[in-house]
């Protein structure tokens, strides 16, 4: 029996049980709040889309998680030392759809479209002077399997495209930085900056006012990451004194957007709800299936998260 946990609603929560059900007949999938005391002592794996941390610890026999979202940082941040291991959901599709957010809404800055739209509003007639994409410099701050897929997307497309991340990758195409002394070389050549990193102690505030200086004039920043990562009054700083021209934010500290945020209101911020990069119910049910199938049959573990990295 693998219980389901999530902060979702009945429709959706029924929606994923039997996507679920589904693609594993030969498991029984249940809602968490179904199950008595007896056969949460017989819980191995649960499946989990942001759940409360807590109940996962009434599991006591709990091995794995699996989580249908990329992001884990709730069950991190609040079990301090979780004793079963944490699956992120690696879906090619996610990564895909991630990349064709990146791709987009960096054409959408390199195409100087916050500028025609405030043209329109004022009602101006005024060629921009175009750049090619070749001559357009992308920094892409993590190389985990959604920034190298996003990096790589980029570059088909005529990009100059660099990455970061914490330690050493290659990629082929990518310029690729890592380390304190890569992160500033790679903000000084970022025209546009996409931030796809984990969210973790270490990146927490990571862009903040001394790290978005580094940035070039008239620089911008694309936030698919999660909103903490950037600290919001120096970003309102920079945009303010015309050192960045522009922000596209998917994610923000508290989720929606509350009305009185200055972002809202901010003629050089694009807001979106969090919709670059949605689970997709099928593929994601599918890689999920495949995993514990793979766990049942020989007790392969996937990949699982580095507790003290974070993800």
């Amino acid at each position: 029996m693998i219980p389901f946990l999530g902060r979702v609603d009945e429709r959706e929560q029924a929606m994923w049980i039997e996507m679920l059900s589904d693609n594993m007949p030969d498991e029984t999938i249940v809602a968490f709040a179904d199950l008595t005391d007896a056969q949460k002592q017989d819980c191995e794996i649960a499946i989990v889309a942001n759940p409360n941390p807590q109940d996962l610890l009434a599991l006591p026999n709990l091995k794995w998680v699996h989580s249908l979202w990329a992001g884990i940082e709730r069950i991190m941040n609040e079990l301090v030392s979780p004793p079963f291991s944490i699956v992120r959901l690696s879906d090619p599709e996610l990564s895909q759809a991630m990349s064709e957010a990146v791709l987009a809404w960096t054409l959408y800055l390199h195409r100087d479209m916050p500028t025609y739209a405030r043209q329109q509003r004022e009602k101006l007639w005024i060629e921009q002077p175009m750049v090619k994409a070749q001559d357009r410099r992308v920094g892409v701050l993590g190389l985990g399997a959604l920034g190298r897929v996003s990096a790589q997307r980029l570059a088909q497309n005529g990009f100059s495209v660099a990455g970061w991340s914490r330690n050493p990758k290659q990629i082929d195409g990518i310029n690729c930085f890592y380390g304190e002394d890569g992160l500033a070389s790679l903000l000084n050549q970022s025209d546009i900056l996409v931030c796809l990193l984990p969210l973790t102690p270490d990146t927490t505030g990571l862009l903040n006012e001394q790290s978005l200086s580094h940035l070039p004039e008239g620089a911008s920043v694309i936030n698919f990451a999660r909103g903490p990562i950037i600290d919001d009054q120096a970003l309102l700083a920079q945009l303010e004194k015309r050192h960045l021209s522009h922000a596209v934010l998917d994610v923000f500290v508290q989720e929606p957007l509350p009305e009185p945020h200055p972002y809202w209101t901010n003629a050089n911020v694009t807001v979106l709800p969090h919709i670059s990069a949605p689970t997709h119910p099928m593929s994601a049910s599918k890689t999920v299936a495949e995993n514990v199938r793979r766990y049942r049959l020989d007790g392969t573990l996937p990949p699982s998260v580095n507790p003290e990295l974070g993800y």
